[in-house]
């Protein structure tokens, strides 16, 4: 009975040893006041993490994320707007860690390809409904001799 308690006591440590090295560190930074807590977290959800490039920086785990993170909170608390830090990231990163890009010239493909795209599908559909109809129209007739053959093959093939 020891034995088997001080290999569980021995397991339980050595989870416990191998479970705190894997934690990973958490953000603290203290914000000068709490509005400028919610404008910090606001833009770093809107921004995207350069390296994981499918997470804001909030939700990515990346030390690229966790430095920039950094820097928009610092940027908050030193009083700079909002379009002041996006214009921050951007010069530095380019126009990819917007999640929510602008409309320009560049990104007109970005805003209007899916309308466009759905106009074609639509117009597509169209087209080919009314083809359908227009075929639909003209009814197909058989003959009474095609008509007796097609009678005797299904005749034969219920056999």
């Amino acid at each position: 009975m020891r034995i088997i308690l001080s290999l569980v006591t021995g397991l339980v440590l050595l989870l416990g040893v191998v479970t705190s090295s894997m934690a990973t560190p958490v953000d603290t930074y203290e914000f000068k006041s709490p509005e400028n807590q919610k404008r910090g977290l606001e833009l770093a959800h809107s921004l995207r993490c350069p390296q994981c490039q499918n997470q804001n920086l909030i939700d990515s785990n990346s030390p690229v994320a966790s430095d920039l993170r950094l820097e928009v909170f610092k940027m908050v608390d030193q009083g700079m707007d909002d379009q002041a830090i996006i214009e921050f990231m951007t010069s530095r990163y380019g126009d990819f860690v917007l999640y929510k890009p602008r409309m320009e010239a560049k990104t007109y493909i970005l805003w209007l390809g899916p309308i466009g795209l759905l106009l074609i599908g639509l117009i597509i559909g169209f087209i080919f409904i009314r083809k359908q109809r227009i075929a639909g129209n003209h009814s197909l007739e058989i003959s009474a001799e095609d008509q007796q053959a097609l009678d005797s093959l299904l005749k034969r093939n219920q056999k």
